[in-house]
């Protein structure tokens, strides 16, 4: 039977022997939150997942900017997780998570044929080959039921409104997307939405235009599809970006104003 996001199997005695000892000495508020940290990825490990040597120059030259170990530990990545990388591109999110999940995890980096790139995912399969790399095309997203804990998507969430001839990008359905992810998730499962914002409007202009996307819509999105948000962050944010310039231009890209939320998909029990 497929679970929600728990105590992972390899806990399980540790986290009896720990509750146990604590009874009598600590309040059980206090061992819980005991329990809970020693599922989450310490600062250390993702630390290191990040300072990863073996990463290319190009993929680290963009850690000040997208700050990943603060992001990981904001959206609550835990060891032993199965993870996705939503639209991986070069796979960035995918190498740092291999590190972050420990050998009892797993990654699997879904994306389209549209955005894939062979000579990088070739490169990332040597260093990295327990990851997972699974294509389809773009506008039929779909997969197994309760696969994943964790999943994240990066400045990419807005590429589901967006229509190219160039990269044979017809018009899709977010909602269509949103349900299958849905269904891919474990009950209690996380899902890290990061994206550039923009400013209310009309959303496929707005995506056409600028790459971005008003935070609202996405919140309302997800929502609609059965996720829940439980936190945001302004950890990306640049309050002098007035949204109204391509990501692309020089002088606004690596500095854009971006959001980072938090979904879960509720659990069985709420």
């Amino acid at each position: 039977m497929q679970g929600e996001r728990t105590v992972k199997p390899h806990l399980i005695l540790t986290t009896a022997l720990a509750l146990s000892l604590a009874a009598c000495s600590q309040p059980a508020e206090e061992s819980t939150a005991q329990v809970e940290a020693a599922q989450t990825v310490s600062a250390d490990t993702l630390a290191a997942a990040v300072a990863n040597e073996a990463r290319p120059e190009q993929a680290r030259a963009l850690d000040e900017n997208r700050k990943p170990a603060e992001v990981l530990a904001f959206l609550g990545i835990q060891e032993g997780d199965a993870a996705a990388d939503l639209m991986s591109g070069g796979g960035y999110w995918a190498e740092i998570l291999a590190k972050a999940v420990g050998e009892n995890g797993s990654v699997t980096a879904l994306e389209p044929d549209q955005f894939f790139d062979e000579e990088a995912w070739t490169a990332l399969s040597q260093r990295e080959p327990g990851i997972v790399l699974e294509r389809y095309p773009f506008e039929e997203f779909a997969t197994d039921a309760e696969r994943f804990d964790f999943a994240i998507m990066n400045l990419n969430y807005h590429d589901l409104y967006w229509e190219s001839e160039q990269y044979k990008m017809s018009r899709t359905d977010p909602d269509a997307y949103l349900a299958s992810l849905y269904k891919a998730m474990k009950p209690g499962g996380v899902v890290g939405v990061i994206d550039h914002a923009g400013n209310p409007g009309d959303t496929r202009k707005t995506v056409d235009d600028y790459h971005r996307i008003d935070p609202a819509v996405v919140r309302a999105d997800l929502e609609r599809a059965g996720f829940v948000l439980e936190a945001e962050s302004d950890m990306l944010a640049n309050p002098e970006d007035d949204r109204e310039t391509s990501v692309f231009a020089p002088e606004i890209r690596g500095k854009t104003d971006r959001f980072v939320m938090k979904f879960v998909k509720p659990s069985a029990k709420e």
